[in-house]
C-alpha cells in the first residue's frame, strides 16, 4: 500500500519531462512577470542617459563651471563608484532573507533618497562659492543610491527563475525596456530642454564674421526667440522632476510584480570574493572587452551633444539627432536578438560593433550637412543597439560557466554584477572626466556661438578617433574569450541536469517525510 501511494504520488509530482511539476511551474515566467522584471532596468538607463548626453553641456553652460572643475566632478562621481560598487555588490550577497526577498529590499529604500539626490543635481544653487562642492556631493550621493538600486536588481535576473531559457527570454525584455529607457530620457530631457535652449553669446570672431557676412562661419541665428539663462535652468528642473517620477514608479513595479526566488549561498570575506570572482577567466576578460567598448560608446554619447551644437553648428537641433540615434537602436533591437541566436553572440559583438566604426569616421569627415548629420546618426545606432544588448546578455553565460567549475561556492551573483555595473560608470567617469579636461586645455567658451579651431579638433578625436581605437582593442580582447555557442551551450546542459537531480532529491525526501 505504501509502495502504491508513493507511486502515485511520484506520478503526481513528476511531469513527462520528468521533472517536478511544482519546480516546473515556479521557474516558468508569465509574460506579465517579465514585463514588470524588465521595467525596473529603466531608471539606469533613463538617468544615465540624461547624465551621458546632457550633463557635461549643462555644467559648462548652465551652471557655467570651469571646464577643469567640471572635468572633476564628472570623474570623482564615477571614481566613487570604484569603492560603492563591490561593497555593494559584497553587502547584498551577505544580506539576510527578508519575506520579500534579498534583492528586493534594496530597491525599494534606496529610490527615495535616489531620486531627491538626482533632481538636485539639476538645480542651480543660489551661490557661487560651494557650486562645485554641491554638483560634486549629490552627484557621489546618486551615484551610491543609483548602485544600491542597480546591482541587486541586475543580480536579481539569477533569481527570477532557475531555468537558462527564462532568464534569456526576460534579459531580452529587459534589454527592449532599457534602450527605450534610452529613448524615453533622451526624448524628456532634450526635448524638454530643447525649447528652452538659451542663445550662445557672441564673442568678437562672430561680430566680425556677421558684419562681413561669412559663409564659412556658423554666425548668430538671429531667429532664435529670445530666451533667458533662468529659462534654461527652469527647463532642465522640469526635466529631472519628470524622470525623478518614472524612476519612482519603475521601481515601484518592480518591487510589487516580482517574485525572488531562494538561492543557496556560501558566505566569504570580501577581498576572497573579489579574488574568487575577478580570477575567473571568462569573466576577467569579458569585463576587459566590456570596459574599452563602453569608453568607446561613452565618449561618443558624451561629446555627441557638444559636437552638433559647436562644431557641426546644429544648436538648435543636437536633441532631435540624439533622439535619431536612440530610436535607432531600439529599432535594432529585435534584429540583433535575431542574429545573435542565428549566429551566436560573440559573433554579434564584432559585427555590431565594427558596424558602428564607419559612421564615427563619416560624421567627422562630411562636410556640416543637417540631413546628412541625421541619415548616419541613424545608421550609427543600428549598430550602437549592440552596445545596450549583448554586454548583459553574455553575463549570464559567465555566471553559469563560474557554478559549474565551482559547484561548491554559490550566491556570488551580486558580486559578478555589481562590478560590471562598477566598469560601465567607471568608463562614463573616464570618459567625461578627460572630455571636459581636454577641452579645458583647447581653450573651450561656455556657451559661445562658435569655438576656437584647437576645440573643434578635440570633439572630432573624441567622438571619431579615439573610441574607433578603443573599440578594436575591445575586440582584440574579445579573440580570446573563451565562451562559445557550443561551451554555453554545454554549461546549460550540465547546470539543467545538477538543478534536475536537486529537485528529484527534495521530491523524494519530501514524500518520505509524508509517509512517515
Amino acid at each position: 500500500r505504501e509502495d502504491g501511494l508513493l507511486r502515485g504520488r511520484s506520478d503526481q509530482s513528476i511531469g513527462q519531462t520528468g521533472r517536478p511539476v511544482q519546480t516546473q511551474e515556479r521557474n516558468r515566467l508569465s509574460v506579465c512577470n517579465k514585463i514588470c522584471y524588465a521595467i525596473g532596468g529603466a531608471p539606469y538607463q533613463i538617468t544615465g542617459c540624461a547624465l551621458g548626453f546632457f550633463l557635461q553641456i549643462y555644467l559648462l553652460d548652465v551652471a557655467q563651471l570651469d571646464p577643469f572643475y567640471a572635468s572633476i566632478i564628472l570623474f570623482v562621481g564615477r571614481a566613487w563608484d570604484a569603492i560603492t560598487d563591490p561593497t555593494v555588490g559584497f553587502l547584498v550577497s551577505r544580506s539576510p532573507w527578508t519575506r520579500f526577498g534579498r534583492m528586493l529590499p534594496w530597491i525599494l529604500i534606496s529610490t527615495p533618497l535616489a531620486v531627491l539626490a538626482y533632481f538636485l543635481i539639476w538645480y542651480v544653487p543660489p551661490f557661487e562659492d560651494g557650486k562645485v562642492l554641491w554638483y560634486l556631493f549629490f552627484y557621489c550621493i546618486f551615484q551610491t543610491l543609483q548602485t544600491c538600486f542597480h546591482v541587486p536588481y541586475s543580480a536579481l535576473t539569477m533569481f527570477i527563475s532557475s531555468e537558462q531559457k527564462e532568464r534569456d527570454s526576460a534579459t531580452a525584455y529587459r534589454m527592449t525596456v532599457e534602450v527605450l529607457g534610452t529613448v524615453l530620457g533622451t526624448a524628456v530631457q532634450g526635448q524638454i530642454v530643447g525649447m528652452a535652449n538659451a542663445p550662445c553669446l557672441p564673442g568678437p570672431g562672430d561680430l566680425v564674421a556677421d558684419l562681413s557676412n561669412s559663409s564659412n562661419s556658423v554666425g548668430l541665428n538671429n531667429s532664435e526667440p529670445v530666451i533667458s539663462l533662468e529659462h534654461t535652468k527652469v527647463a532642465y528642473m522640469i526635466a529631472s522632476g519628470v524622470i525623478c517620477l518614472i524612476y519612482f514608479l519603475c521601481a515601484i513595479v518592480v518591487f510589487f510584480g516580482v517574485r525572488e526566488q531562494k538561492g543557496k549561498a556560501s558566505p566569504m570575506g570580501f577581498f576572497q570574493g573579489i579574488k574568487l570572482v575577478m580570477g575567473h577567466g571568462p569573466y576577467a576578460k569579458l569585463v576587459m572587452v566590456f570596459l574599452f567598448t563602453s569608453l568607446a560608446f561613452m565618449l561618443l554619447e558624451g561629446n555627441f551633444a557638444l559636437f552638433c551644437s559647436s562644431t557641426l553648428g546644429f544648436r538648435n537641433d543636437f536633441q532631435n539627432i540624439l533622439l535619431v540615434i536612440m530610436l535607432s537602436a531600439t529599432l535594432a533591437i529585435p534584429f540583433w536578438q535575431w542574429f545573435l541566436t542565428r549566429f551566436g553572440k560573440k559573433t554579434a559583438v564584432y559585427v555590431g560593433t565594427l558596424s558602428v566604426v564607419p559612421f564615427m569616421i563619416l560624421v567627422v569627415c562630411l562636410k556640416s550637412n543637417l540631413i546628412v548629420t541625421y541619415i548616419v546618426s541613424f545608421a550609427a545606432g543600428v549598430g550602437l543597439a549592440t552596445a545596450f544588448l549583448l554586454p548583459w546578455s553574455m553575463l549570464p553565460d559567465v555566471v553559469d560557466d563560474f557554478q559549474v567549475q565551482n559547484p561548491d561556492s554559490t550566491g556570488h551573483e551580486a558580486l559578478f554584477y555589481s562590478f560590471y555595473v562598477f566598469f560601465t560608470k567607471f568608463a562614463s567617469g573616464v570618459s567625461l572626466g578627460i572630455s571636459t579636461l581636454s577641452l579645458d586645455f583647447a581653450g573651450y567658451i561656455s556657451r559661445g556661438c562658435t569655438q576656437p579651431e584647437a576645440v573643434d579638433l578635440t570633439l572630432k578625436l573624441l567622438v571619431s578617433a579615439a573610441p574607433v581605437a578603443l573599440i578594436i582593442i575591445g575586440l582584440t580582447i574579445l579573440y580570446s574569450y573563451p565562451i562559445n555557442e557550443e561551451r554555453r551551450q554545454g554549461n546549460r546542459k550540465l547546470l539543467q541536469e545538477l538543478r534536475d537531480n536537486e529537485a528529484d532529491s527534495e521530491t523524494d525526501s519530501t514524500e518520505l517525510a509524508n509517509i512517515v
